[in-house]
Order: C-alpha cells, then structure tokens, then sequence
C-alpha cells in the first residue's frame, strides 16, 4: 500500500536484494510421476536465505567500491577498492536491522544510508566515514545519525553538486503531515533549516545548484500543482487532476528549463516534457516509440546532466539512447556483456566506469564491471551462485481478454518438467496497487513453480504503466469491482486454456495483493481452495483512518477518490461492500494469514480482526506475525520462515511438493512468530473504527 505521492526514500540506490546459500539434504513429498520428470527440489535457503553479496555501488570519483554482505548477524555496508579483490574488504556498519538502502556523497568521502526501527519506515539518514577509526566494539567506524529527531521521518530532496558535504533532507517532526526542509552539513551534522512548511507543501524541488525552485501541493480537489518557489510566496506553474501525473525528475543544465514526466490533458500514455520554469510553457520531448506504455524513466549525464536515455516497460524493457555517446556506450556494453536485460545501477561521476547488472526470469544477476574507455567487462560477482538457473522456470508474458473486453497482460510461470496442463495453481497478486508486475527473475514465482504449482500474475486495471486510462479503470473497482474481475477472469483463462486445475487454484499477495487475496476469498469463495493474505487490509474503514500522518495529503488525490472516504456516508457504505470483514461469513478457504508487527501502511489490526472473526466462526485459519517486522520481512529468518510455512500450508491444500526438512534455527522462528489464533485480540487505534 503506497500514496500517490513519490515515496522519497524509495529512489535511493537498492539493488534487489538476493540469496546465496548451500543446498542441504531433502526429503520430498511428492507423487512418482513428478519426481520422474521434475527438477530436483531446491532448497528454500537458496531462495530467502540472505546473499553473499549484493547492492554494490561505485563512489563518484571511481575508488571506492561498496556492497552489502552480512556482518554482525544483518545485512550491512562493506568497502574496497575498486580494484581490490572482495576478500578485502572491509565493514562499515554494523546495524542488527538489515540496511535497506544507501549513496555515496557527491564527493566521495562518505557513505550514507537509512534505517527505521524494527520496520515502522520512520528512516533516519546516517553518515559513515570510510576512513574513520574503527570502534573495537563494534568493528567498524562510527555511524553518526544525521536526523536525531525521536519519532519524525526524514526524506532526501537533494544531494546538490556545488556544495558535495551537504545534503538537503526534510523532517516532519514540528508538524507529522508536512516536511520542512533543512540543509545538512555531513561532517559536522549541523542542521539549519532552510524552509518551514507552513504552505503545505507535499514534495520541494532543487535545481543542479541546489537551490530550491519547485513545489508540489496537493488541491482539495485531489489534484496537484506545480508551482515555482519565487521571493514572496509562489506562482502555479501547471496542475494536474487526480487522474493525471506531472513531476519534475531533472532539471535542464540551463538551469532555467526542467524535464517533467507528464500526462496531463487529452493525453494517455506518460511522456518526457520539458518546461520553462520562468514561464510555465511545456514543449514535447518524447513519448513511446511503440505507443504501448508509459515513459518508464529517464538517464541523465551524472556530470553533464545531458539526457543519455530513455526507457520504457512493456513486456519486456525497451532503451533507447538520446546522444551518439549513450548510443556507442550502450552497444559497446551489449558486445562486452553476456545476454540478458541490462541495468546500470551504479557509474562514476565521468562514466569512465559502470556497474551493470546482467539478468533474466531465470538468472537473478550477475554484476560487472565496465571499463568505457577499454570497452571490457569484468565480472564481479553472481548474486546467487549456488543457484541452478538450468532448473529455473522460464517466465512468459500472456495477455487475455475481461469479461468487458478490455485487454489485461500478465506473466506466467509453469513449473519445468511438467506437461504444462491441469496443475495446482498460485495466482501471485502485485501490491501497491498502482504499481505492476515487470517480466524478471521473481523468488517467489520461481519457488513456488519448483515446487510444481503454475503462477500466474496479473497487471489488473488499476496497474500503473499502461496509461492513464488503464490505471483510472480501477478507481472504486476494489474487492467486488472489476479489479477483482480481472483475476477472476485470469483464473478463469487458465481453467479455459487447460493450464489450471479447478479445484486447486490458491491466491496469495502482499499489501493491496493481500487485500485481493482476502476479496478473492470472501466474494468469489467456490474460486479458491486456499488463500495466503500478506500483510493485507482487511477492513478499508480501519485501514483508511489509520494511515501515516505523512499520507494526509495525499489522501484526497489517491485514496479518497480512488477508494472511498469514510467520513462521507455513501462512501462509507461502498467500502464497507469491499471490506471482506464483513463478509467473511463466506470465506471457506482455509488461510494462512501473514504480518508484521510495526506496519505503518497496513496495521497489524487488520489481519487481527479477520483471523479474530474467522476464529469465531470455526474456519480454518493460521496466523503469522513477526515483532521486528513491518510492512513486510526484510530479516532473512523471518523470510525463511514464511516460506517453510508457506509450502507447507500450499502441499496440504493443493499437493504440491514439499521440502520436509528444515534448518533448526528456521523452525526456531517459525515457532516464535506463530500465533496461538485463540489468543488473538483485536486492538483498533482510536482513531479507527469497528
């Protein structure tokens, strides 16, 4: 579940983290024929467990190489050099919470990164110096929290190029809906405060130089503006409707002009524009070339800021070069690197040096390095090595008809060595939901398809990247809508297309997945034969008025409209229709139900009231709940024990097959977040309701 609104943090450099672990000794459950002809039954660790080495970043001047590896029980931060071997490096943090995400100064000299606690996404940045002294409690150099503000959010505006020891960040903690905007001196930590929003500004926009030039507000309406930050107060520059996008990503090395991600008026698919901020006045820059999608992203020079590339996601991902330069730099990595999807994830200030990571749906990645100037790749490591792609599912994009006649894509996953036809089957549900599955290696499709079951996931109406008009087809489309018709159409696709077994098709998703596995249960329960609701609203009534402060002003542009509003009678009737607490009288299908204890987007009441209700009324339901967690599990032991649960719960229910045995200190955990459902008691915050 996520606002409207860019999430700030959420665009920092975070490589997908990914597993590297030993395969151990296996006791199957499984009838003959599919040992006959199946894959060998790999083990979960190879899917959950932790990586050795994943996220490495290259500092902007070239010397230094970062990467997260284990360290002190957590992911965290280690160092080298760029041309060191990874035998020496070295850690820089030492955090018990898995690191979820990190940068580089502009000038290299330190490493930043963020951290919540326990999963309740109130980040704060810190600062590490590599060359600081190691503290021998500790064994790395000290960490300093450059946000020490008890209880607020920090977010990263910018990181400005004519000041490298400064980051500007916003702090919520005067009023918890709104950010004013400090400076932040990284050596020192001092913090001097910039802006104080008091205008009810949602998102602040920096110019190359760092100075603050745009804003973004939300209108009561549920539109937005964009207004340009002058002197005295501000002037609207362009507005957009709930329906529609408008966000700057970069401004224009003229300083006066920035590039926009825009679909405003008689327009459906997003497209790069370019605005004069003196004057308001937008030119067209590019659109899809294939008319297909939205303009997924846009690479600009780190140095230069010149406009490098575009990209686009339709089935697959579509790149296209801007300059001679990115032309030449591209083909020049596509003949020096092996086959795959190509992603740059970290390059040096100049681009004399890139990391690339290589991948697949059956290969999560291998990450080189690329010289520009020799044209040759390096392999620096395989993020999961120890697992065999060979025995790998092949992930195929698959488009179907709704019952309306409005075509819906997807992607389908069918377990290798099987004949392809009436198997057990996942439906896997993206959450967000305005978000979308992408075609790509998937832990969970490939787990769950070596263990026999066809996955099928599906970019439902209301999914993002297919335009305006596809996203907007979902609003007030929750639970009974045709949001939930259209997976009921994919699950009916398959029966008719002879891949499905009708009588062991399971529905299993996170956040607004976990919603649509929970409707999918309740409105539609002869669909199903069991259901995995993961970190899932149960109750839209309680979910609504329990958001984060800092989602307020998002809430009429995103929820309100999209959704309902409970404080407006008929609304309130119409999600009460979409809750499927209310309803649960229908659910028949057993269910395993999954969160974690410190969510700030789906509180934990939400899966206590259905597990409560169900409890009552003598269905069958399990309950899992993970006291470090939040929206959710980063922690390896928490992972591996969701997924021992889950192949047990799915070989029960539809005879899949199942790795018996399991690590000791796994089981461990099982046992420790397993809810005693006769225990459980619902405790609603005081601004929900019943």
């Amino acid at each position: 579940m996520k606002p409207r609104s860019r999430l700030f943090l959420g665009v920092l450099p975070i490589l997908a983290l990914v597993v590297m672990a030993g395969c151990g000794s296996r006791d199957e459950r499984q009838t003959q024929d599919v040992a006959d002809v199946m894959p060998p039954l790999l083990d979960r660790e190879l899917f959950f467990g932790d990586p050795e080495i994943s996220g490495a970043q290259l500092s902007p001047d070239g010397h230094w190489m970062s990467f997260i590896k284990p360290f002190a029980g957590a992911r965290n931060i280690w160092i080298k050099t760029a041309d060191e071997p990874f035998e020496n490096a070295r850690p820089l943090t030492a955090d018990k919470r898995p690191v979820p995400g990190y940068f580089w100064s502009r000038d290299s000299r330190y490493v930043l990164y963020v951290q919540d606690r326990d999963g309740d996404e109130n980040y704060h940045v810190w600062a590490v110096d590599p060359a600081g002294a190691v503290v021998t409690e500790t064994g790395v150099p000290a960490a300093r929290n450059l946000t020490p503000v008890p209880g607020a959010r920090a977010v990263i505006y910018d990181v400005p190029k004519n000041a490298p020891g400064v980051i500007i960040v916003g702090l919520n903690d005067r009023d918890p809906s709104y950010s004013d905007v400090y400076r932040v001196d990284i050596a020192s930590g001092g913090r001097t405060l910039l802006r104080e929003n008091t205008d009810n500004i949602s998102d602040w926009g920096f110019d190359l130089e760092g100075r603050l030039r745009l804003a973004t507000r939300s209108l009561p309406d549920g539109g937005t503006e964009l207004l340009r930050v002058d002197l005295q107060g501000f002037t609207r520059l362009a507005a957009a409707t709930y329906e529609e996008n408008l966000y700057p990503i970069n401004f224009h090395r003229d300083g006066r002009h920035v590039y926009l991600i825009s679909n405003i008026g008689d327009v459906d698919l997003a497209q790069l524009m370019l605005m004069d901020v003196e004057s308001g006045v937008m030119q067209f820059v590019e659109s899809d070339p294939e008319n297909e999608v939205d303009l997924s992203g846009a690479t600009f020079h780190p140095d230069t800021d010149e406009l490098l590339a575009t990209a686009y996601v339709g089935d697959r991902v579509r790149v296209y070069p801007r300059t001679e330069f990115a032309a030449r730099l591209w083909e020049n990595m596509r003949k020096a690197l092996p086959a795959g999807e190509l992603t740059p994830v970290s390059t040096t200030r100049d681009l004399s040096k890139l990391l690339v990571l290589v991948a697949s749906d059956v290969d999560p990645g291998s990450v080189y390095l690329f010289d520009a100037a020799t044209r040759q790749a390096t392999l620096q490591y395989r993020s999961r090595p120890e697992l065999p792609s060979e025995h790998l599912a092949p992930m195929q994009p698959v488009q179907y008809t709704a019952r309306d006649g409005l075509t819906i894509r997807g992607y389908l996953t069918l377990p290798r060595g099987k004949s392809g036809k009436n198997l057990p089957t996942v439906m896997y549900i993206h959450g967000g939901p305005w978000a979308r599955d992408h075609w790509r290696y998937e832990p969970y499709a490939q787990f769950l398809a070596n263990r026999g079951y066809a996955v099928m996931q599906v970019n439902y109406r209301g999914s993002s990247g297919y335009g305006k008009r596809y996203l907007n087809a979902g609003n007030r489309e929750w639970g009974i809508g045709a949001m939930q018709h259209d997976i009921s159409d994919a699950v009916a696709w398959l029966k008719k297309q002879g891949i499905a077994d009708p009588a062991k098709v399971a529905i299993f998703g996170g956040s607004y997945g976990g919603y649509a596995t929970l409707a999918g249960v309740t409105f539609t329960p002869d669909l199903y034969a069991c259901g995995i609701p993961y970190v899932g609203p149960s109750n839209l009534l309680t979910l609504i008025n329990s958001f984060p402060e800092y989602w307020k002003p998002f809430l009429e542009g995103s929820w309100y409209k999209r959704v309902g509003n409970p404080s407006v009678e008929a609304d309130r009737e119409d999600l009460i229709a979409r809750s499927p607490l209310f309803h649960c009288d229908r659910i028949k299908a057993p269910l395993l139900v999954v969160h974690g204890a410190n969510d700030p987007r789906v509180k934990q009441h939400e899966s206590d009231q259905i597990v409560v209700a169900l409890r009552e009324k003598n269905r069958p339901v399990s309950y899992l709940v993970a006291p470090d967690e939040g929206h959710g599990f980063r922690a390896p032991n928490n992972r591996k024990a969701l997924a021992v649960a889950m192949e047990k719960f799915l070989s029960e229910q539809l005879g899949g097959r199942y790795q018996q045995d399991v690590n000791p200190e796994t089981q461990q955990r099982l046992d420790e977040i397993t809810v005693d459902v006769s225990n459980v008691v619902v405790h609603l915050p005081q601004t929900g309701e019943n």
